[in-house]
């Protein structure tokens, strides 16, 4: 079933061979815009994997124990989702370097591929390993037992291009196993829009016309933060009958115009209130400034979705684009295998 994730941004892959002259060859023929890191040492790769940041934080976790006030039992206690907390992984400059996929040769002195994947934390982390015809069966059970999710023959032909296509495949599947639980939990909020195949669709769509490489689900009006790798963002404000009715339910309790409410009506434009948290202001003498052009699409309900770009309020100008951290990371790995050569 296609979904949307809840939040998506791209990843590092680490790739681990024992070989620098393979490694070498190899990040030369990888996506331009895959984030990589490569390992000649497997300790030293796997303290870097299991070290590496994931998704949320110590200091702010994406679930949070929640409790009434009143309710003095412990036992009662629930975990609560902080929606705010998810979109807020656009302010962390480190959230690129988290570790999506390990590409790993078998055949190493000192630890070979499948101890290596034994030996890792974080079972989110998709594994791939790479393989000489001697490690195949190996490779094989390897995968039945779940040990690993690909693997990849080094002389094929295609090996290149498989490589490439199954990275970017289990860097999706990182994220659909880290957002499983979000996803349950927003489904029966106002954020069930995440399970609609056809608004999943539209999303997509949209997001590749746009070049966009990252999304982080907003509130107040609900939808996606989509930015692209230069770190240029949209708002995708997605609104459904009910939303709508509490906006002008809202409206007409702070004396909105009837322009405003027929407008509103018409779904041919959705308002964009930021500085007011997504409701009508007081005494709004401009409201057609915060207008935008408005979609409708019909899925498992009816919506009415607009596009803002650049969208005020956001605090966009401390957000780390993903060029950016791509040029870092192009400047680091030169200074690092400089020094080893």
């Amino acid at each position: 079933m296609s979904t949307i994730k809840p939040f998506y941004f791209p990843t590092t892959a680490t790739f681990v061979d024992d070989s620098p002259t393979f490694l070498s060859n190899l990040c030369l023929q990888l996506d331009p815009q895959l984030a990589f890191q490569l390992f000649s040492s497997p300790a030293e790769a796997l303290q870097a994997v299991n070290n590496a940041p994931r998704p949320g934080s110590a200091e702010e976790p994406l679930f949070a124990p929640f409790r009434d006030r009143t309710d003095e039992d412990v036992a009662q206690q629930v975990i609560s989702l902080s929606v705010n907390t998810v979109r807020n992984q656009v302010y962390n400059p480190l959230r690129f370097r988290a570790m999506s996929v390990v590409v790993v040769d078998y055949d190493m002195p000192g630890m070979n591929g499948l101890e290596f994947c034994r030996r890792m934390t974080d079972p989110a982390v998709r594994k791939i390993m790479l393989t000489g015809k001697a490690d195949e069966h190996i490779a094989v059970q390897s995968f039945n037992e779940g040990i690993i999710h690909r693997f990849i023959r080094k002389q094929d032909a295609a090996a290149i291009p498989a490589l490439n296509r199954a990275v970017r495949e289990l860097q999706s599947a990182y994220f659909d196993n880290v957002c499983h639980s979000i996803v349950d939990t927003l489904a029966l909020s106002e954020y069930a829009f995440l399970r609609d195949e056809v608004l999943a669709e539209r999303v997509a769509e949209l997001s590749a016309s746009l070049g966009i490489v990252e999304h982080y689900i907003s509130y107040c009006p609900n939808g996606l933060l989509m930015l692209d790798n230069r770190g240029h963002a949209y708002l995708l404000i997605i609104h459904t009958p009910e939303t709508l009715r509490g906006v002008r339910e809202i409206a007409v309790e702070q004396d909105a115009p009837a322009a405003f409410l027929a407008a509103l009506d018409s779904r041919r434009s959705v308002p964009y209130f930021w500085e007011t948290e997504g409701n009508y202001p007081d005494q709004c003498a401009s409201w057609e400034d915060y207008m935008h052009p408005a979609t409708t699409l019909s899925g498992r309900q009816d919506y009415v979705y607009a596009v803002i770009s650049n969208p005020p309020g956001l605090d966009l100008e401390r957000v780390t684009s993903y060029d950016a951290y791509l040029d870092k990371l192009d400047r680091d790995m030169e200074r690092t295998w400089s020094s080893k050569s």
